[in-house]
């Protein structure tokens, strides 16, 4: 989506920043916990116990990188399979998509599968997809192995982590290593296979500092040109 030039404030302080605002959709089964990422990457909370999303929920989180402020609008769809025909609403036009599924129960896993395969056919082209292997934190009754989800987001030009709700293992990370190939359409392939995150905080406290890139995993992702 193209960037929109004009002041932002920081911490009281006036700043002639890039805006950049775009839509990101989450795509995955039923209780992967899709709501606990975004409950906890916007407000930076978790619920042992979270109601199911119906239809869809509608949040926003906005960021400051460096001279860049970035606005996330956020589509968490619902996963049950009676909604599964309104989620072409919801991704057409999205700029990024996060596809999850939850790392103790490989049904899930095949469920993402389908997901990314529908998003390649008929989302954007340009669309960055990144796939969440959630719950982390439950790894002793791990299901899907990580090398089988590297292996396969690898094959299909996916970032990948695994990521925990309960902890905020990657939950920052994989949605910030989203922004880097949208705002930098220009340097594909990037490294962008995880990220360091020093004091993140919301706009509203402080800009975020600048991201710290790991070089490690090599990922083709079509970015979404950034205007001036």
């Amino acid at each position: 989506m193209a960037g929109r030039g004009g002041p932002a404030r920081t911490n009281g302080a006036a700043a002639s920043n890039k805006i950049c605002q775009f839509k990101l959709v989450l795509l995955g089964e039923s209780a992967v916990g899709k709501s606990s990422l975004v409950l906890r990457f916007v407000k930076g909370q978790f619920h042992e116990y979270q109601e199911s999303t119906i239809g869809a929920a509608f949040l926003t989180q906005t960021v400051c990188l460096d001279d860049t402020t970035v606005k996330f609008e956020i589509w968490d769809t619902a996963g049950q399979e009676r909604y599964h025909s309104l989620a072409p609403m919801y991704y057409r036009g999205a700029q990024a998509a996060i596809v999850v599924y939850d790392i103790t129960n490989t049904d899930t896993f095949t469920r993402a599968k389908n997901w990314v395969k529908e998003l390649q056919r008929q989302a954007s082209p340009n669309i960055v997809i990144a796939l969440a292997g959630n719950k982390a934190d439950l790894a002793n009754k791990r299901a899907v192995d990580f090398q089988e989800a590297q292996a396969y987001s690898d094959d299909n030009s996916l970032l990948f982590m695994e990521t925990s709700a309960k902890t905020a293992m990657n939950v920052n990370e994989i949605f910030m290593a989203i922004v880097a190939p949208i705002l930098l359409p220009s340097e594909q392939p990037q490294f962008v296979g995880a990220w360091t995150l020093q004091g993140v905080k919301s706009v509203s406290q402080g800009c975020w500092p600048m991201l710290t890139p790991m070089l490690s995993t090599v990922v083709n992702l079509a970015g979404c040109p950034l205007g001036g």
